[in-house]
């Protein structure tokens, strides 16, 4: 006898996936019936009685108030009176259609007599409707009714569908006030221990909302005893702490993450000193034009070049004999302009910059091929440069380009 309750309790895969259903609003659900064969509708409207016993809601919701002996015994009633889309025992009740849950709520009569019915069972069980909002509480018949719902299993099914049918007639807030009563009951007050299985497994995955699940199984597991037998909702956080630091050091993934990390690291390194070398190569290598006059002949040689061929890019239509003319006219007030700047550093620097004197720039391999292409406009610069450097001014270079 100790074993079996200290027994660790099992989930229900059955439970799970009708209650899976119900809550994704019955997944491939198809309506069997006609939209005007609305018998729910009509039984609360009191013009059709529930099949097979011929009695009206009127006459349930009046005479059998109270009389818990008719309504323990008496099993085709709870179909028509909380009706699903879903088949039930008594045969002779219809399953809900789309349609016909529209209606009903649309219908003040049968939101009425539906919450009448509702009380009536909440009474059955010992529970009392205390307002418009959902909550419950004792009845004065309690202790008796307690006792009698402790013994009676067959009325968890009938809670069951007492809380889904108010789901989907409206009232889904009705249904997590009661199931925590429920719960409190069970687990903290001990009066009706026998429901707790039917609580959790059934009871608390009828509600809808997930918030409000999460809520009543936090609840439930502060109070369930034994405490490790709790198999309801997510595993504990401690649990799931304890085991994401266990993972962490022992995961393979991370390890080679950090060992691909450490590789890549020494790249950074490798690109600095490389632009470093190549900023250093061009200092040295602006310090040695400088000191070079015959290398300063070449760099004036090298932007004449370099304007001439963005000139030609420009007049590629142009003759050939007027382009040479062009070109002569324009290094002419170029060397004017150098004159000026001729002495100072920063100057040969930026025209080395503009000409892409560089190495390893697009525009001194544009400057050389247009050098080996016009071999002619080279001699007339040559003679152009050692004239300007023997002191010639720029009227006796036009002369000479005339000439």
């Amino acid at each position: 006898d100790g074993t079996e309750l200290t027994a660790k309790p099992k989930r229900s895969f059955y439970a799970a996936r009708d209650l899976y259903k119900y809550r994704h609003q019955y997944p491939n659900f198809k309506d069997l019936r006609y939209q005007n064969d609305l018998c729910n509708l009509r039984f609360y409207k009191n013009k059709i009685p529930f099949k097979p016993d011929g009695v009206y809601i009127e006459e349930v919701l009046n005479k059998w108030k109270g009389d818990y002996e008719k309504l323990e015994h008496n099993h085709t009633y709870i179909q028509w009176l909380f009706p699903l889309r879903e088949q039930g025992l008594n045969f002779y009740a219809k399953e809900l259609t789309t349609y016909e849950i529209e209606e009903f709520k649309k219908t003040k009569e049968a939101i009425r007599r539906f919450l009448l019915a509702y009380k009536m069972m909440l009474e059955f069980f010992g529970i009392k409707l205390t307002d418009k909002t959902g909550n419950v509480a004792r009845a004065a018949n309690w202790q008796e009714r307690f006792q009698h719902l402790n013994e009676s299993q067959h009325n968890y099914l009938r809670i069951t569908r007492i809380l889904k049918s108010l789901g989907e007639l409206g009232y889904e807030s009705f249904k997590s006030p009661l199931v925590k009563f429920i719960l409190r009951e069970a687990l903290v007050e001990d009066t009706i221990p026998n429901i707790k299985q039917s609580a959790l497994e059934y009871f608390v995955y009828t509600i809808r909302d997930r918030r409000e699940r999460r809520k009543l199984l936090r609840f439930a597991q502060q109070h369930y005893t034994p405490s490790e037998h709790f198999i309801w909702g997510p595993p504990r956080k401690e649990k799931l702490e304890g085991s994401k630091t266990n993972k962490k050091p022992a995961s393979p993934i991370s390890i080679h993450h950090s060992y691909i990390s450490k590789h890549k690291k020494p790249k950074e390194p490798k690109n600095t000193s490389a632009s470093g070398s190549s900023a250093g190569k061009t200092t040295e290598e602006r310090k040695v034009e400088l000191t070079k006059n015959g290398e300063e002949n070449d760099q004036d040689e090298q932007e004449m070049n370099c304007d001439a061929v963005r000139q030609n890019n420009g007049e590629k239509n142009s003759d050939t004999d007027t382009g040479q003319l062009s070109k002569s006219e324009e290094i002419n007030d170029t060397s004017d302009r150098k004159e000026d700047v001729s002495h100072s550093k920063k100057d040969d620097e930026n025209l080395n910059n503009e000409c892409g004197n560089h190495p390893g720039t697009t525009e001194k391999d544009l400057c050389d091929t247009e050098n080996s292409s016009n071999n002619t406009s080279v001699d007339l610069q040559d003679n152009f440069d050692k004239d300007m450097l023997s002191g010639g001014t720029t009227t006796k270079n036009k002369d000479e380009l005339k000439s």
